[in-house]
This record gives C-alpha cells, sequence and structure tokens, in this order.
C-alpha cells in the first residue's frame, strides 16, 4: 500500500511496521522543519488530492494527517490501547443532536466521560420521576467515533443515593463490555480504554444489579462508530431513543412517578417514550426542509419490549438493519423492528412537506406515549400529494396534516 500527500510517494507500505512508521516519521520531520508554524500551515493548505483515490493508496491532505497516520502506525502494532496518539475529545450530543461526521482518516484516542447522576425529569405533564441518568439527561449522551479508534472511556459516579453504577458498551467486544472495569460506587472514577473493532450503531447503558431497574430508571445512551470510509452525506441527523418506564405513584394522589419492579417483571410499561418524556418530540418536533434527505439514528433502550418503528407518511429509501453499517442496506421499507438493546440507522428523503409522526407501530403505544413529530417546511408537492378538499387533522395519529 501506498503512502502519498499529493502526488508525491511517501513509502511503501509493507509488514514491517516499524521500518514503515520509521519512515513516515523521518518524512513528517522533514516537512515540519519550514521556517515557522504558520509556514507549515500554509504548506498543509497548499497540499492537493487527486481524485478518484485509488483502494491500495492511503492519503493525507495536511501535514497534521501526517503526523497522525505516523502516531497511529506507531501505536497500532500491539501495544496497549491507551497508548495511541494522536488524543481527541469525543463532541457529546444529547437526543435529537447528533455529533458532526468524523473528518479525520486516521484512528485516534477519543475521550469521552460518562456520569452517573440522579436527575429529577418530568416524565409526562402530570408526573416527575427521579431518573438515573448518565450526564444527567434520558437518553445520556451520543458519542461518535470511527472504527479503530480507542474509546477512552471514563465513568464517574455522582450518585447522590449511594448506588453503584457500570457501563456496558454494546460496541466494545470484551467481557462484560467494558462493565467490569467501569463499575464505580458512588463518589468513585475510573477509566478504561477500548479499541473499537466494529462500525455500528451501539446502544450504551448501565448493567449493575438489577439491570432492569438500572435500565428502566433511565440509564443508556448510543455509541456510533463509523466505518473506515464515513457515512454517505445527508442533509440532518437526528438521535432518537425508545425506552420504557415502569412507574407507580409514590402514594395515591402523588405526582411522583417510583420504579415498580413487579410492572417491570410482566412487562406491562406505564410509559413507553422517544427521547425520555412524553411528548419530547412533540412539543419540540425534529424539522426539515422539503427534499432533505433525512437520516435517524434510533436505538431501542427496552429494557422489555421491541419497536416497530415506522413513520407515518414516511418510506425508508435506505435501513441499517440493527444498526450493521457494512451490509447492504434495505430498501423501500415500510416499518421496521428494533430489538431491545439494540438499534436501526433509516433514511428517507423528505420529497413532501407536512407533519410525520414517529411512532412505534405496535400501536397501542401511541397511547402511553410512543409519538412524536417531525416537521418538514416547504411548499406544496401537488405532483406527488393533492386532494380535493383541505387536509384536516388526524386524531389517531395525533397530527399530520
Amino acid at each position: 500500500m501506498l503512502f502519498r500527500i499529493g502526488r508525491q510517494r511517501i513509502l511503501q507500505w509493507t509488514s514491517g511496521a516499524v521500518a514503515t512508521a520509521a519512515a513516515l516519521a523521518a518524512y513528517s520531520s522533514r516537512l515540519s522543519a519550514a521556517p515557522s508554524s504558520a509556514d507549515a500551515e500554509s504548506h498543509s493548505q497548499t497540499i492537493l488530492l487527486p481524485q478518484p483515490l485509488p483502494k491500495s493508496t492511503v492519503y493525507a491532505r495536511t501535514l497534521n494527517e501526517v503526523t497522525g497516520l505516523y502516531h497511529w502506525f506507531h501505536h497500532n502494532r500491539g501495544d496497549q490501547a491507551r497508548d495511541l496518539t494522536p488524543v481527541v475529545d469525543a463532541e457529546v450530543t444529547f437526543a435529537p443532536n447528533v455529533p458532526k461526521p468524523i473528518a479525520r482518516r486516521y484512528p485516534a484516542r477519543v475521550r469521552a466521560t460518562l456520569e452517573s447522576v440522579v436527575r429529577s425529569i418530568s416524565l409526562t405533564p402530570l408526573y416527575s420521576y427521579d431518573a438515573w441518568t448518565f450526564n444527567g439527561s434520558v437518553p445520556g449522551p451520543m458519542i461518535r467515533c470511527r472504527v479503530g479508534d480507542v474509546l477512552e472511556l471514563t465513568h464517574k459516579n455522582s450518585d447522590e443515593n449511594a448506588i453503584g453504577h457500570n457501563i456496558d458498551c454494546h460496541g466494545v467486544f470484551g467481557p462484560g463490555g467494558g462493565a467490569p472495569v467501569t463499575n464505580c460506587e458512588a463518589g468513585e472514577s475510573r477509566t478504561a480504554y477500548f479499541r473499537l473493532l466494529h462500525p455500528g450503531l451501539f446502544v450504551v447503558h448501565c448493567a449493575a444489579a438489577p439491570v432492569v431497574q438500572h435500565i428502566a430508571n433511565g440509564m443508556y445512551a448510543m455509541l456510533l462508530v463509523e466505518p473506515e470510509h464515513g457515512l454517505p452525506h445527508v442533509d440532518r441527523e437526528f438521535y432518537v431513543m425508545q425506552s420504557e418506564f415502569y412507574g407507580e405513584e409514590e402514594e395515591k394522589g402523588s405526582r411522583k412517578l417510583e420504579f415498580s419492579y413487579p410492572r417491570c417483571l410482566d412487562e406491562n410499561p406505564s410509559q413507553v417514550v422517544f427521547n425520555g418524556k412524553e411528548g419530547a418530540l412533540t412539543t419540540q418536533p425534529l424539522v426539515a426542509e422539503e427534499g432533505e434527505t433525512i437520516r435517524l439514528f434510533v436505538g431501542n433502550a427496552g429494557p422489555n419490549l421491541v419497536s416497530s418503528f415506522h413513520v407515518i407518511g414516511a418510506i425508508f429509501d435506505k435501513v441499517y438493519r440493527e444498526g450493521d453499517l457494512l451490509s447492504t442496506p434495505a430498501r423501500a421499507l415500510q416499518t421496521t423492528l428494533v430489538p431491545a438493546g439494540g438499534s436501526v440507522v433509516v433514511e428517507f428523503n423528505a420529497a413532501v412537506p407536512g407533519t410525520y409522526s414517529l411512532v412505534d407501530h405496535s400501536i397501542a403505544r401511541i397511547d402511553k406515549g410512543a409519538i412524536g413529530f417531525l416537521k418538514v417546511r416547504g411548499s406544496p408537492r401537488k405532483d406527488i400529494y393533492d386532494s380535493n378538499d383541505p387536509a384536516q387533522p388526524c386524531d389517531g395519529c395525533k397530527l399530520h396534516n
């Protein structure tokens, strides 16, 4: 394999990783010996890449990427995962927001912190709930990496009730998905290092006992591991997490719900919601423009139910079933299953303006809260969607006129 900056050959890749790294380091040092850092940056900006890129060649656009490639080859030879450089801080976002696509073309050590903390949330317009959260939010944050990255994950337990927690990351290959090495009692903090070997969209959750209570109380998040060459460009990306709550009034007439273990064992949720509470995506709908391509990263934290995810009025152009980003996506699907502890990535074009309802098509769950809106702004498309009479609100599906 060849490594090039622009059209200039750097080195020939062989099985001798040490020699390769040394050659790349020498080349990087020679390029970096510019009169000043400003000159070096100017130099890096003048480097152009020929198109298309042959698959047998790896390219670096800038001097920074040369350095990044050097660090990667130097530390990607079976050394400890914690030694991988360069080091970057993860962009952490909360639903429905999604971190920006990964721009770098080499693996890095990505630092992220998940803090276990109790927060009172407005679960419904009538009831509050003391949720167990990651970083104070239900669902917890979304973290975006690329395959080959090392996730440097710090777990800080700030639980005011002195309950132990950990992190089971479905994108981590190893015992417990990382739970045994992130287990913290209240007041403790632990850091672990995980090389991300497989691309995909992965659920993250607490796996401390009883696992079902920790998940049902809100301890889940999302990890996206991009394939080596990233994902195709789209206009909008959104993070949607379905989950269940199993609440009962603390006392008769109370406006506060508490976790019911018997109800959870019976798999009879009091609420089934998107993004952590009833109305999260109806009072603040997702918004897009007519003609845009939309990508939804959908997780199902469970802990018990399988979701029949559907967008009323839309047909999915691409469905990456169960978060599989390597296989060819399915096409033109109406509804897709999302297992508990699983995910799906769906894409579709917003061809017609209007309001679209996101639902779990196990349809009774709409009345338990599994409903959200996507508002598509634009001019009418009578060539696609027309009628003799004005549109009227549909009470059964809440709204999509």
